[in-house]
């Protein structure tokens, strides 16, 4: 008879403990050995002390103006003279002039994302070898505009209002017409196309609606040439 809580040391007497205990020691045996075998980590992982330790102390805040100053002046490194500023300057201006020259110029590496492609440079190509009828938009708008702050009238308010809603009318009219030429063109040239014809309306139609001097990248066809 087995008493609760007390080991049985009579292992002999009993052959299916026997049994049971050889069969833990064939599945056991394999496991630790490929426990054993298998490789330790390199380096044990830091604690959050030793890590805040080894990146080395974090100077305190600066507590004056003054000091905020000096700090930053510091981080600068050396002070330039007057003609090493200038030079720096000057080379900065030079380099802002050069990439802004290859950016009207239509270099692909310098232009906006929203420029960039082949496509984008087929649809401006297209919108600057036709007259466009949204190019007089603004200067429309800016005379309405000077002749309602120069003749402050009821008469003349009266008149201008509808003018103005006339004149919006007709370039969201020819915006739309140069959208749909604009996407029937680029279907015909680029097939596998993936833009929205929506995006490329709009882009056709912002760029038509600027002053043709005022666009950039500048033009690089003559109004009135055959866009291929």
């Amino acid at each position: 008879m087995k008493l609760l809580g007390r080991k049985n040391d009579d292992s002999g007497d009993d052959p299916a403990g026997s049994a049971s205990a050889d069969d833990r020691a064939a599945t056991s045996g394999p496991a630790s050995a490929a426990r054993a075998a298998t490789a330790p980590k390199g380096k044990p992982t830091p604690k959050r002390s030793e890590a805040s330790r080894r990146r080395g102390p974090v100077a305190p805040a600066p507590m004056t103006s003054a000091e905020a100053r000096r700090r930053r002046k510091e981080l600068r490194g050396p002070k330039l003279s007057r003609e090493e500023r200038k030079a720096e300057k000057a080379e900065r201006r030079s380099d802002m002039a050069q990439r802004r020259e290859r950016m009207m110029a239509g270099d692909d590496a310098y232009l906006l994302p929203r420029d960039k492609g082949p496509v984008r440079k087929y649809v401006r190509d297209v919108v600057d070898s036709r007259r466009n009828v949204l190019g007089l938009f603004m200067p429309s708008a800016l005379g309405l505009i000077l002749v309602m702050l120069a003749v402050p009238s009821v008469q003349v308010q009266q008149l201008l209002s509808p003018a103005m809603l006339v004149l919006v009318l007709i370039m969201v009219v020819d915006g739309f017409f140069l959208g749909r030429r604009v996407n029937r063109l680029v279907d015909e040239k680029f097939p596998g196309n993936t833009e929205s014809g929506w995006k490329l309306g709009f882009y056709a139609a912002s760029r038509a609606s600027q002053l043709r001097r005022m666009r950039a990248p500048r033009p690089a066809v003559e109004r009135g040439a055959t866009v291929a």
